[in-house]
């Protein structure tokens, strides 16, 4: 064995950010917070008031425009327009709309009545006016409920222990099923004709209809029996010509 130890590729060099080794500390591991300025002060220390500086206003900009001797009328002179005067023709302007005013004759003082004479008061009952008054937005007194007293919540109250009684469970129960075998009542009742002797069955035929028969037949109430037949009467025959030949249909060979 050579005197040199191994010590692996390892080198030293420059580390790429803070280690602990570093500082003899805690280090950036704990950071007290500031003492100065105004945002995440110290709590335990005493902050004194922080004032913002104001913004700097803009400048006024004073106007650069030409001076009163620029831009004047040739014919404008110090006691005003030189020049003679000038008048301008204007419209006609529209008639007035005449007064709507009553005359003399639109009053009827005779149909006055007690409003131009002495009268006892007279008293009306109005209705309610609720449109011409603005409906009050004030929540009355059954706007605000009272908090119950019974239960676990109620605020200012001692309550007393409540229990609940929970349901059945089907794990752990008497009647959980194990084996998960079906039960007595999963099967369906046998008839006992099938292993026992059978009596014969009989079953009821349904009504059949009569027979009708297709003929157009008159019945029994077709039949008048009030009304009596007219006995058979005689009638006249044709006067036949004497020269009229007879009909012969069976012809001898």
């Amino acid at each position: 064995m050579g005197s040199e130890v191994w010590v692996g590729p390892w080198r030293p060099h420059r580390p790429r950010g803070p280690i602990a080794a570093l500082y003899s500390g805690p280090g950036p591991k704990y950071k007290l917070p500031a003492s100065t300025g105004y945002t995440l002060h110290d709590p335990s220390r005493p902050r004194a008031p922080a004032f913002t500086f104001g913004a700097r206003l803009p400048t006024q900009q004073t106007s650069r425009g030409p001076g009163p001797g620029h831009l004047v009328p040739a014919r404008m002179t110090v006691r005003g327009r030189d020049g003679a005067p000038a008048y301008s023709i204007f419209g006609r302007p529209r008639h007035a709309a005449p007064f709507l005013t009553p005359g003399p004759g639109r009053y009827f003082p005779e149909r006055a009545g007690n409003a131009t004479y002495p009268s006892a008061p007279r008293h009306t009952i109005a209705p309610r006016n609720w449109g011409l008054r603005a409906e009050s937005q004030t929540p009355g007194p059954g706007t605000y409920t009272v908090p119950s007293l019974l239960g676990p919540r109620v605020v200012g109250k001692v309550s007393a222990p409540i229990y609940s009684i929970y349901g059945r469970s089907a794990v752990g129960s008497f009647c959980e099923d194990l084996s998960k075998t079906p039960g007595p009542c999963a099967y369906p009742v046998v008839s006992p004709g099938i292993y026992k002797p059978r009596a014969p069955q009989f079953s009821m035929l349904a009504r059949t209809s009569l027979p009708q028969g297709n003929s157009l037949n008159p019945g029994p109430a077709a039949y008048n029996v009030d009304q009596h037949r007219k006995p058979r009467g005689w009638s006249f025959g044709i006067r036949h010509s004497d020269y009229l030949a007879p009909m012969v249909i069976d012809v001898d060979d």
